[in-house]
């Protein structure tokens, strides 16, 4: 097991006195979707693994590539045929949602994806001792019961969690002491800041300034002049600076599900069909966590890579297919004429109070009722158990592995917008507004 690190005390004034600062963990499970393969199929081991998508001439992109894989450059998030251009002999595995579900160990903890979480422990200390002491708890527990290996970064803000747990990966341990926040990032590249993406990066280099300790050196009202109220956030978050609470028990924010076309396609019927397979599993989520949604969201990719998203707003909350799919359809109809789709998403937000079925006439009693039993034997004996008609012999991956990064739970999204898009929905502390 590497050794833990911590970094050497400071004698300058930090964000906050050892005696009032938070504790906050950031957990990562490492390189976790391939890690759970290797752990679960022996003679995986030891070989690079890629998981996402059935093989390498998918369209789709990695979930997570095993340490073996990643010597060859293969990163999450890159195209499963750049992955395999870069490592021909890797074993490509799709994603398997049924194997994939990790406990958690504190109720105050903040989901970021399936395989990360922060933590805020700062009233466990005289339950379960400091933040080292529990980090290495929380180490010891998933090692031993379900055998994969995480790194865990402590700090007093979410920032400094986050970047620590990076640092000595796999199966690292890195603890930053109150007030010595600033030490600890400034030799650090730029880069590794919330919101600094490509575009700020660039812009900051016009200044000279190449790490976090050269922004956190820069005068604030310099940066206000060039970017605004993010100009001062950046400098802040450089000092180590951020306040920034975990979200323990967020509600969601979002359900949503996209599809990759294997070949870019200009097919009406089979676009539809696809906004009716997504927006299927999108509401079976939403009545799996007791949700109903009053937006919908389309967003649509061109064989260029032009990405437009739309939304509208529903005359009531739901959780059922049907009109999610036709505001879906609706939205996405005048976009897509004449355009080869590449890929597709449906996102469900704007969450009400559940309604009482009382609301509703008898037809539509009747139809919870079946899709209510359908659901039930989704439950027991699979997603695929029951399927419309319509989508039979469709050759449609189920829900989950259509998005396997984002439960029901509040979750950022990338640093910077698609190229090209339209619109944005929804934000995560890596936005870049530059």
């Amino acid at each position: 097991m590497i050794p833990p690190v911590t970094t050497r005390p400071s004698t300058s004034p930090g964000v906050a006195s050892a005696s009032s600062a938070r504790t906050i963990l950031h957990v990562d499970l490492d390189a976790f979707f391939a890690a759970v393969e290797q752990r679960d199929r022996p003679e995986l081991r030891g070989r690079p693994v890629i998981v996402g998508g059935g093989g390498p001439d998918d369209r789709g992109v990695v979930s997570a590539a095993s340490y073996e894989a990643r010597k060859f450059g293969v990163r999450s998030a890159m195209p499963l045929r750049t992955a395999a251009a870069l490592c021909p002999d890797a074993v490509f595995l799709p994603v398997d949602g049924s194997k994939y579900g990790v406990r958690r160990y504190t109720p105050q903890v903040e989901p970021i994806s399936i395989d990360e979480a922060f933590l805020d422990v700062t009233g466990s200390a005289r339950l379960f001792g400091n933040g080292r002491t529990i980090a290495t708890s929380i180490k010891d527990a998933i090692k031993s019961e379900v055998g994969l290996t995480v790194s865990v970064g402590v700090g007093t803000t979410k920032l400094v969690a986050k970047i620590a747990s990076d640092l000595r990966k796999p199966d690292g341990l890195v603890v930053v002491p109150p007030g010595d926040e600033a030490e600890f990032l400034a030799p650090l590249p730029i880069s590794r800041l919330w919101g600094v993406g490509q575009q700020t990066a660039a812009a900051l280099r016009e200044y000279g300034v190449a790490t976090i300790g050269d922004l956190a050196r820069l005068p604030t009202d310099v940066l206000v002049r060039r970017f605004g109220k993010h100009g001062a956030a950046l400098v802040d978050r450089a000092r180590g600076e951020d306040d920034e609470p975990v979200a323990g028990g967020a509600a969601a924010k979002s359900v949503g599900h996209e599809h990759t076309f294997d070949v870019d396609t200009a097919d009406p019927e089979v676009i539809e069909r696809t906004l009716l397979a997504m927006a299927d599993g999108v509401a079976g989520r939403l009545r799996s966590a007791g949700l109903r949604a009053g937006t919908v969201t389309v967003k649509i990719r061109d064989s260029r890579f032009r990405t437009i998203t739309r939304q509208r707003t529903l005359l009531e909350p739901t959780d059922m297919t049907e009109p999610i799919w036709q505001a879906a359809v609706e939205l996405a109809r005048p976009e897509t004429r004449a355009m080869r789709v590449r890929l597709l998403g449906v996102t469900a937000s704007n969450f009400g109070e559940p309604s009482q079925l009382g609301l509703f006439g008898s037809g539509d009693e009747r139809r919870r009722r079946a899709t209510q039993a359908a659901d039930a034997v989704r439950r027991r004996f699979g997603e695929r158990a029951v399927t419309r008609a319509s989508l039979l012999g469709t050759g449609l991956p189920a829900p989950f592995e259509r998005d396997p990064m984002s439960p029901v739970d509040r979750r950022g999204l990338s640093a910077e917008p698609d190229e090209g898009s339209d619109k944005r929905v929804g934000t995560g502390p890596g936005d870049d507004p530059g």
